[in-house]
């Protein structure tokens, strides 16, 4: 049964999120506030923060919605195996990136049914430009004014995009193979967003990412008519492998 949402009360909540992340970027004190996690990367007050956002206007506007956050209690699988419906939310997307202070970080707000992205929202608090889907489409939000956005439909002369801290050797080997003219470096799910707005052509990443880091890109990418191969949600472990972004007539052999 496909969920009724309020996109702009979601917007409104990644909004939310946004302006307590940038609170803390803008102050220096509650900035230099860094400890590491388990797996010794790095969580800020900006990311707790933007969690406890998140998760309490979720619960609010959809009480009777799971809620799966990097920052949140993690599930067991034996429990959300059987949802139908969840959210999956990265808070802050980019944490190395807002510590290098560059910008290219965002809030990722993803609507999971039957273990596929259906609904998206990235927010870049920097530039406070949101992309989001709504009906089966994707939509950029820039200085108040909303615009349609689709991928590309180049074969050649392409343009690729690749992670600023996570490139890899297998990904330039692949990209070797194809008519590459240009190589751009953007961090968190920004990559996703300039496939959508066909300002880049391809995008693979080699390594390792998490279900929360991909789900509102790919709805927003695929929303926007491109093509995401290599992803599956709510798996036992929600740990991705490797998988391939591009605009919908690249044919593309990894």
């Amino acid at each position: 049964m496909k969920t009724i949402i309020n996109l702009e009360s979601l917007i409104l909540i990644a909004k939310d999120a946004a302006f307590g992340i940038m609170k803390v970027y803008n102050n220096e004190k509650l900035f230099a506030n860094t400890e590491l996690k388990s797996d010794s990367s790095p969580l800020t007050l900006a990311d707790k923060t933007a969690h406890e956002i998140i998760y309490n206007g979720l619960i609010k506007l959809h009480p009777e919605i799971p809620i799966i956050s990097e920052e949140g209690e993690q599930i067991d699988f034996e429990i959300r195996k059987n949802w139908a419906t969840f959210w999956l939310v990265d808070p802050l997307d980019g944490t190395k990136e807002f510590i290098k202070r560059n910008g290219e970080f965002t809030v990722n707000i993803a609507l999971i049914e039957n273990n596929m992205p259906v609904f998206g929202i990235i927010y870049v608090p920097v530039s406070d430009i949101i992309y989001f889907t709504e009906n089966n489409k994707t939509y950029k939000r820039e200085k108040g004014i909303t615009n349609k956005i689709e991928v590309s439909h180049k074969k050649n002369n392409l343009t690729a995009v690749e992670s600023r801290s996570h490139s890899s050797e297998n990904e330039k080997n692949l990209l070797a193979k194809y008519d590459i003219q240009n190589t751009i470096s953007v961090g968190s799910s920004l990559k996703f967003c300039m496939l959508a707005e066909a300002k880049a052509d391809i995008y693979y990443r080699d390594g390792p990412t998490m279900e929360w880091d991909t789900a509102a890109g790919q709805a927003i990418l695929t929303q926007a008519g491109g093509i995401v191969e290599g992803l599956s949600y709510n798996k036992p472990v929600l740990r991705n492998g490797n998988f391939l972004c591009k605009n919908k007539v690249l044919i593309i052999n990894y």
